[in-house]
Formats: C-alpha cells, sequence, structure tokens
C-alpha cells in the first residue's frame, strides 16, 4: 500500500490530548502507549499517515464493548434483494489508556452483508473481549489481529466496526481529523441521493423534492421489475430534467434484462453516469456482456459492488475486464482491506465509487473522511444517514444540501451518547 500522509509538526505533544479517569484505567496494563519519544518529536516536520502509524503507534485499549444501534427510517428501504424497515446496526465504543475514544459502526442490510444483528453482536463482544485482554501493541499488529478474529466476507462488516474505532481512537489520539490521516486533498465531498423501489410517483415526489435540496445525481434502486423502472425513470426525468441518473439493479437483472434497460432509456434519450451491479454478483460472464455493451454502444460505465467483496475479486474483474468502476464499501471488506483493494483498482486504472450500506452519521462519517481525504472517488454515494428519520450522531459532519463538511479537529468527529442507546 502507498503511504497516505501528511505533515504534523509536533506529534510527542498531542498525544496528551486525551486523558483516562483514573478510576478507569487497567492497572495491569502499561501506561505507555507510543513508540514516539522525546528526540523523535524534535524532527520537525514529520511525516504522518495511516501507513506510518501501523508501526509507530502502539494502541493499549483499556475498554472496549459493543451495543446494538437501532434507528428508524422515514420509509421502508427496498432494494432488489431485500427490504429494511429500520436500522439495526451495532456500534462499537473503544477507548485507549489515554483517554482517547474512538466510534465504529457495524452495518446489517441481509442479503447483502453476511452478518445479522444477533451475529454481529455476538462478533463485536468477542473482538472487544480480545482488545481488553490483550498487550499494547502497534496499530498494525492489533489491526492484523483483529483481521483473524473477524476474517474474510463473513464477518466484514463487524470488522469495519471494529478497525473505525480503533483507527478512530488513534486519530483523536495524535489530534488529526479523519481526512488528514488518509492524505488531506479535501475536507468536503459531495454525495447522490437514493430513490429506493418505489412506485413511479412516489419517485417523482422525492426527485422534486431532492432537486429543491440541490442534489444533482439521484441513485435510482431498480431490478425487480424492467416496466416498472422504465416508468419511474421517466416519472423522474419529468420533474428534475436535469439530473444525473445511477443505476443500481442489486444483482436483480439478468444480462439480457440489464442491456435491454440501456436500450430503452436511449429510445427516450435517457443515460445514466453509471449502472451498478446489474446482475447476480457470481454472473461473471453477464457482468462482463453488459459491461462492454454499455461501454462501446452507449459510453455507459459499469461497476461492480456485490460482485467485489475481496482482494481477489477485484484482480479477477482487472484480468478479464470485466466493469470499469469498483463500489469500495467498508462494510464488505473493512478499513484495511479497503485501502489494498483501491490501491489495485488505481493502478489498474479502474475508477472508484465510495458507497455504504444504510448507516448513520458513524460509518458514513469515516467513509466521508477516507473519501475526501484520498480524493480519488469518481462517485460518491453515503446518503443513507439522511433517509433515517432520526440522528443518534452527536457533532460529527456538516450537512447542506449533498455537501458533506468535516470540519472536526479530531477522529472523525461523531459520537453517541452511550448509556442512551443502551
Amino acid at each position: 500500500m502507498s503511504s497516505i500522509g501528511f505533515s504534523l509538526r509536533s506529534p510527542f505533544s498531542s498525544l496528551l490530548l486525551c486523558s483516562a479517569p483514573h478510576s478507569t484505567r487497567n492497572p495491569k496494563k502499561p501506561k505507555p502507549f507510543s513508540k514516539f519519544t522525546p528526540k523523535m518529536a524534535l524532527a520537525t516536520p514529520t511525516s504522518f499517515g495511516f501507513s506510518s502509524l501501523l508501526e509507530t503507534f502502539t494502541v493499549n485499549v483499556q475498554r472496549a464493548e459493543n451495543r446494538p444501534l437501532n434507528v428508524p427510517l422515514t420509509a421502508p428501504f427496498t432494494i432488489a434483494t431485500s427490504r429494511l424497515e429500520r436500522v439495526e446496526n451495532v456500534a462499537v465504543r473503544v477507548e485507549l489508556s489515554n483517554g482517547c475514544v474512538g466510534w465504529g459502526e457495524t452495518p446489517i442490510l441481509p442479503f447483502v452483508t453476511a452478518e445479522d444483528q444477533h451475529t454481529a453482536m455476538v462478533k463485536a463482544k468477542e473482538a472487544c473481549e480480545f482488545l481488553l485482554r490483550s498487550p499494547a501493541m502497534t496499530l498494525g499488529s492489533v489491526l492484523g489481529e483483529i483481521g483473524g478474529i473477524l476474517p474474510g466476507h463473513e464477518f466484514a462488516s463487524v470488522r469495519a466496526g471494529v478497525e473505525m474505532a480503533l483507527i478512530d481512537a488513534v486519530c483523536m489520539s495524535i489530534g488529526v481529523p479523519l481526512w488528514r490521516l488518509f492524505g488531506g486533498a479535501s475536507n468536503t465531498i459531495t454525495t447522490d441521493i437514493t430513490i429506493p423501489i418505489v412506485s413511479a410517483a412516489e419517485a417523482a415526489t422525492l426527485a422534486s423534492k431532492y432537486r429543491e435540496e440541490g442534489f444533482k445525481t439521484l441513485k435510482l434502486k431498480v431490478g425487480k421489475n424492467l416496466n416498472s423502472d422504465i416508468e419511474v425513470l421517466r416519472a423522474i426525468r419529468a420533474v428534475h430534467p436535469d439530473c444525473y441518473f445511477i443505476l443500481d439493479a442489486n444483482e436483480g437483472y439478468n444480462s439480457n434484462e440489464a442491456i435491454q434497460v440501456l436500450d430503452k432509456l436511449h429510445e427516450v434519450g435517457v443515460s445514466p453516469l453509471l449502472f451498478e451491479q446489474p446482475v447476480h454478483r457470481d454472473d461473471w460472464k453477464g457482468l462482463g456482456n453488459v459491461y462492454h455493451v454499455a461501454k462501446d454502444k452507449y459510453g455507459v460505465s459499469v461497476a461492480a459492488d456485490e460482485s467485489c467483496r475481496s482482494l481477489a475479486d477485484v484482480k479477477k474483474i482487472v484480468e478479464e475486464n470485466l466493469a470499469d468502476v469498483i463500489n469500495i464499501k467498508l462494510a464488505k471488506v473493512g478499513v484495511v482491506r479497503a485501502l489494498e483493494i483501491i490501491e489495485v483498482a488505481k493502478a489498474a486504472g479502474l475508477n472508484l465509487m465510495i458507497g455504504g450500506m444504510v448507516e448513520t452519521r458513524l460509518a458514513m462519517g469515516f467513509a466521508g473522511h477516507l473519501a475526501a481525504g484520498m480524493g480519488c472517488f469518481k462517485f460518491v454515494d453515503l446518503d443513507t444517514p439522511l433517509l433515517l428519520s432520526e440522528d443518534p450522531v452527536l457533532e460529527g459532519y456538516e450537512v447542506s444540501g449533498a455537501v458533506y463538511k468535516f470540519r472536526n479537529a479530531r477522529g472523525h468527529g461523531g459520537f453517541l451518547h452511550w448509556d442512551n442507546i443502551a
């Protein structure tokens, strides 16, 4: 992985930004939590970033716990493969021996994430118990251990939540916002907004609302009924004629149906920016077929989402030329593996999309910081907190229509009233 970093003039003094209450310290654990020394602190400037912190920052956890994070939606969220009535995720809180607290979120979306909430709670507790009994170790080592406890796609969403909390706590410790840790390219992003599978009339109402709020790009969930999908697209175009479209089939079509959608849209003068996961995740031949027709005939990009759940999947997509966009979702692969996939995709010349499941501003804030800091994402789809009827997250990023601004001084900036979600 290439180094993602920035310049920090006085790292040693920033390590004292957090202080833990004496009553919650673990006397069995050593107090030192970093390998920084006064001599190192005199180097001005010192280069820091995620890659360098893996070996230079020692993590000493004094508290780690997880709780259910349940939030109602403004309306049911329906995609081709599932219907969600409410968010039933898992929140993770990690406190280091220096008192700095990090927050993470494990998103649960049936048929997309492998875990349900019960499984996620059990596995998150297992990871938290490991952190509590472990001696101090480097950030790289502890993330490697977490990867072993929560391996592969089966526990990727839980792994992402724990990794988020650990990295957030480290960012809090060194006194920098997360977007700087990941490169510092920008502290803002502009997201699309999703219209789930609804009637044409409901879609038009939502499109009119989002037009007034300043959203230029609409992501449409399709894939359940070909004719209904076309009706919805026409209805939206009538009320928001200047919008850009992203189509997301969530594996709902076969390759012939997906190409038929593109043909019919072309007939009515509609050309989407992107066609996301048009076919089943294991239908590699179908994915490649849709990609080549979409790109060669209509100039439309195709994104692999559900088909991209590992580094091996990305390599297959590259080697067999099956898509030109990779959708990065932390809940599919975790934070560490996402960074590896991003580097492979960039080296191969693929475009990148940052997305999420149905999440609160905890997980979305982390992903947004990462996308803003790296500055390499052509498509940004981090909108689902806007679909919740409540916002349990305090502080965090600022929302102005489609624009998210990261003005916080440290970490990703969002946190929960922990006792209120018990």
